[in-house]
This record gives C-alpha cells, structure tokens and sequence, in this order.
C-alpha cells in the first residue's frame, strides 16, 4: 500500500514538473523568445494609423511579414491588455525583438522618428502640401488647411507670397504621426536657426532682408543649377538692382504666367500684367518664385562681385552660361547660342529623316 502510495506521488510530481515545463516553454515563447523573422535589409516598419482598432493593429502585424508567430503575439497583447490602448505611430520591428517588447513599444508609443528630405524646385504650397502627405499620417488636404491658412502665415512673420520661402530645403527628423500644426512650428525653429548671426550678417551688407534673399535665391535655382555659376548669376541680379536695371528674368515671367512647360519666353508672355513680371516691374517679385535649396540662398548671401549685367546659355548646351558687362558683349553671345541651336535643331531633323 505504502508503495502503491509512494509511487502515486512520484507520478503526481513528475506530471506537475512536466505541467510547469511545458507552461514555462510557453510562457518563454509567448514572451521572451525572439518573434521576429530575419530580415535582409534591416528594420520593417509598420504604420499605426490613429484610427486603428486592435484587429486592424494585428492584421498590419501579420501582413508585414515580420513575425515568425501572430498567434504568440496576440497571445502576449492580450495578457498585457494591449487590446486596451496603443499608440499610433511608425515602428521598427527588428531582429532580436520578443513579443514583451514589441507590445510595450506599441503601448508607449515608441515609434521610430522617419528622415523627410525635400529640395527646392517646390513651387507652391499645394504641391508642398502634397508631397508632405505622402510622408506623414496627416493627409495632403490637412496639411493644406494649415500651409495656405493666412493666420498661420503672419503668426510667424510672413505673407502669403513669402511664405513658402520659411521652408529650407534639409533632411530632418520627424515622428510620422507629427501634425501640421506642429510641422510648420518645428519649420519655423528650423528657418530661425538656419538664419544664424553669421548669414544675417552677410544679407544686411548687401541690403537685403531675409524675404527678399531667398525671392532672389529662387531666380537664381530658376536659372542655373550649375553650383559654381550660382554667385556669378546672383551678383548680375544685384548689379541690376544696384543700379536700378529691370531684372528680365525669364523665370519669373513663367511663374506669372504659371505655364512651366515653356520652352521659350515669347513677347506675348513678357506682356503679361503680373507683380511677377520682371520685364515689366522693377525689383524683386513679391515673394519667392520656388523653394530655394540652401546653396543657392549662400550664393546670393557670398554673390560674386564683378561687372556683368547680361548672361546666356553657352552654345555648348552644358548648362552653364556665358556673361557680358555690355549689351554688345551680350548680343554677340547670344547669336552664337542660336547659331549652335540652330545647326543642333537641323543635325536632329536629319538624323530623323534618315532613319
């Protein structure tokens, strides 16, 4: 009997070791052991939009491809009633991440910040508003709302004609779920702390203020994105404001006319009645004809001092310019462009012909 007994006991404890190892096996899978399948390249992120319910959490999860077991995953959200609260954001699930960490990432909102990088060559804010909602949660129409709202413009200083020139073409960092509210308030700390003591220096020894900089800037990219000309270019601009000369950009004239599939400025186009039109007004236009990449901002706050007041492309099509301090000068360069244009124009309509 006692054996029996004894027996009884030694078979009771064995199951219940067994019982505690298959629990603790489980317990470690559904929290501690890694949940993440490999990736070749790095980090696979996952986008929690503020409207997502729990499943719509899971199915992204699942559809991501990341895990090695939804079912654990699910099983560890549960327990630590991530059902109940999570935050939106976008996440990096890596290598070496068991589900514990993946469900208190998703509950304190861990996200990892997205690098946003935009040029100039933005010519409005509704293109700008577009591109912006293709990086972030908020839609291009939210982003529009704040970027064109007039009261937002003059709390930071600016009209509706200057303001896209807030905006520095950079590489920043943000939380994809930031708002535009605060999108644009992080540009303006941005714009202020590119406008360091040193550029404002250089923009008040050459008289102008920081608006007219960057209007003056964006002829400038409008014109060359030949860097080591970008100077040369600016310091004809300023010659022509110095001394009281029409600017006669032709970027400007397009601008106005919002036509930029141009290929040649006509005298109809030259005509038209806009404050953009610098064939016609004298000065800077009101405001900023594109967003100016920084580059072409310290081109015009280091222009080049010299005495050129015409410039033209080069008949070698390279995308640089010739320059002139006489209209001679200017003329003579601009019938050797046409001249190379025009045999270009005449090789291309024979190499056409002949095939």
């Amino acid at each position: 009997m006692r054996k029996k007994t004894r027996n009884s006991i030694i078979v009771a404890a064995i199951a219940v070791i067994i019982i505690a190892l298959v629990c603790g096996c489980d317990y470690y899978r559904t929290f501690y052991r890694d949940n993440v399948s490999p990736q070749d390249e790095g980090a696979v992120v996952v986008k929690v939009y503020h409207n997502f319910s729990y499943d719509d959490l899971c199915r992204v999860m699942e559809e991501s491809g990341a895990l090695q077991s939804i079912r654990t995953f699910r099983r560890a959200a549960r327990f630590m009633d991530l059902t109940d609260g999570f935050k939106a954001g976008a996440y990096s699930i890596r290598r070496g991440m068991n589900n514990k960490a993946l469900v208190r990432m998703f509950a304190n909102g861990w996200q990892t910040p997205v690098k946003v990088s935009f040029s100039g060559y933005i010519r409005s804010l509704e293109r700008f508003s577009a591109i912006l909602g293709e990086k972030f949660e908020a839609d291009s129409a939210s982003f529009a709302t704040v970027l064109t709202d007039t009261a937002v413009m003059s709390k930071y200083g600016f009209e509706k004609e200057s303001f896209i020139g807030m905006f520095i073409p950079n590489t920043y960092e943000f939380y994809w779920t930031v708002s535009p509210e605060a999108f644009v308030e992080r540009m303006n700390k941005e714009y202020l702390a590119f406008w360091n003591e040193s550029r404002q220096k250089k923009a008040d020894d050459i008289g102008l203020d920081r608006k007219q900089v960057s209007t003056l800037a964006s002829i400038v990219i409008s014109e060359t994105k030949y860097e080591p000309e970008m100077a040369r270019v600016a310091g004809v601009y300023m010659n022509r404001l110095h001394k009281g000369i029409l600017l006669q950009a032709d970027p400007t004239v397009i601008f106005a006319c919002n036509q930029f599939g141009i290929q040649r400025v006509l005298n109809s186009h030259l005509k038209i009645d806009s404050p953009y039109n610098t064939y016609i007004h004298k000065g800077l236009p009101p405001g900023p004809i594109t967003m100016s990449p920084i580059v072409a901002i310290d081109a015009v706050l280091n222009y080049e001092r010299h005495n050129y007041i015409f410039f033209c492309a080069r008949e070698t099509f390279d995308g640089q310019h010739n320059f002139a301090s006489t209209l001679s000068g200017h003329m003579a360069n601009a019938r050797a462009y046409h001249k190379a244009l025009t045999a270009l124009q005449k090789k291309k309509k024979s190499e056409a012909g002949e095939k």
